[in-house]
């Protein structure tokens, strides 16, 4: 299967939010709308200021995965919104696993120091994902004071550059 990724730009903003809304609330039943979500209105200056930014995996001219990286100071940061379509996930498609290595890659160019994120409880595969990549289960009360939390988000990860 051919992809590619690539770092965002506004022609892939209403395919983004079609993309992550229906895995939200029709794949994983999470009350959340698009109003909920005031980043994916605009990208450009949630996302893509400082060491973060924000990309996408296409296949053909289809939106098939999004990840994120803020910028949250102290040279850490905050990877958001991790989302592949189902049609497109495991590693038989690698989409995850490439959509994160741009992402690392990205903030290890940036110097970062410690990326941190959260997820909810019921995304287990998600979970072995992001332990399979060296990403650490954290308490909640050892994030840093510039992560944002998301109401849902209730299981939490820090990655440490070696």
């Amino acid at each position: 299967m051919n992809y590619s990724v690539a770092v965002y730009t506004d022609n892939y903003k209403q395919p983004i939010i079609d993309l992550i809304l229906s895995i939200q609330t029709e794949e994983f039943n999470v009350a959340i709308t698009a109003g909920d979500q005031p980043d994916l209105q605009d990208i450009p200056g949630y996302y893509q200021q400082g060491a973060g930014n924000f990309w996408v995996a296409i296949t053909g001219n289809t939106v098939i995965g999004t990840i994120a990286l803020s910028d949250i100071g102290n040279q850490q940061g905050a990877l958001r919104k991790m989302f592949v379509h189902k049609d497109y996930r495991g590693k038989d498609y690698g989409v995850a696993q490439e959509l994160l290595n741009t992402l690392l890659s990205w903030a290890k160019e940036k110097e970062l120091q410690e990326i941190f994120l959260g997820t909810t409880d019921q995304f287990h595969a998600a979970h072995r994902f992001y332990e399979k990549n060296h990403f650490q289960r954290v308490p909640v009360d050892s994030l840093p004071p510039d992560f944002s939390r998301m109401a849902v988000d209730s299981i939490f990860y820090k990655y440490i550059f070696k």
